[in-house]
């Protein structure tokens, strides 16, 4: 079989099956009815995953050349998908269905696609010259959705009938800031662990505010 299937890529695509696995949820396809809940839980899945791949990889000393590069570009195929696909069928499943959402529907995953190459290219290039860690990410690092859209979904009750328009506009800012040229200091192990602990109290607070229903 043509590919890569060591440990090095499992969380890959791990990440992967969780996001179409919430965009199921998030369509409701066949009798499920819409779960947008499921679908955001399904989304910071996939961004755990995402949050320790590349870590995981570099453990296998002798990987080949092949073997990075083909990492590289799965890892930013699964996230174009995770990261920019799944957000906006969360947007309609949430409401996102009228006539003046769309475009940013559409721009949403158009943004997280470039800024996705866009990375990609640097990265090659980067590693050409230093076999150093990546240190420093150039505009808004896609998986941080992960973190942003559940915290905005565990609040949609309180906000209530105005939720489509704010994820919207949340999605557009977001959007923005991906292909934005600023400086994000990659974060350091205790920072991801922060991260954890602040996605498991957003899942928590999420089930519980849906079990209020």
């Amino acid at each position: 079989m043509i590919g890569f299937y060591n440990y090095t890529v499992v969380l890959t695509y791990l990440s992967l099956l969780s996001s179409v696995l919430g965009i199921y949820f998030a369509f409701g396809i066949g009798d499920l009815g819409a779960h947008p809940e499921y679908a955001i839980i399904c989304l910071m899945v996939s961004g755990l995953c995402d949050m320790f791949d590349g870590k995981v990889a570099r453990t296998k000393k002798d990987r080949t050349e092949s073997e990075k590069q083909f990492g590289i570009q799965i890892d930013s195929l699964c996230d174009a998908i995770c990261f920019g696909v799944l957000p906006v069928a969360i947007g309609y499943s949430v409401g996102m269905r009228n006539w003046f959402d769309m475009p940013i529907l559409l721009i949403f995953p158009l943004c997280a696609v470039i800024r996705l190459a866009y990375f990609n290219v640097a990265e090659e290039e980067r590693q050409k010259q230093t076999a150093d860690v990546r240190k420093v990410y150039e505009g808004l690092p896609v998986t941080s959705v992960a973190l942003i859209l559940p915290l905005l979904y565990s609040f949609h009750k309180d906000i209530g009938e105005c939720f489509p328009a704010v994820y919207g506009a949340v999605l557009l800012l977001i959007a923005i800031a991906f292909i934005t040229r600023f400086k994000v200091k990659k974060p350091g192990m205790k920072t991801m662990l922060g991260f954890i602990g602040i996605g498991i109290l957003e899942c928590i607070w999420m089930l519980y505010k849906t079990r209020m229903k």
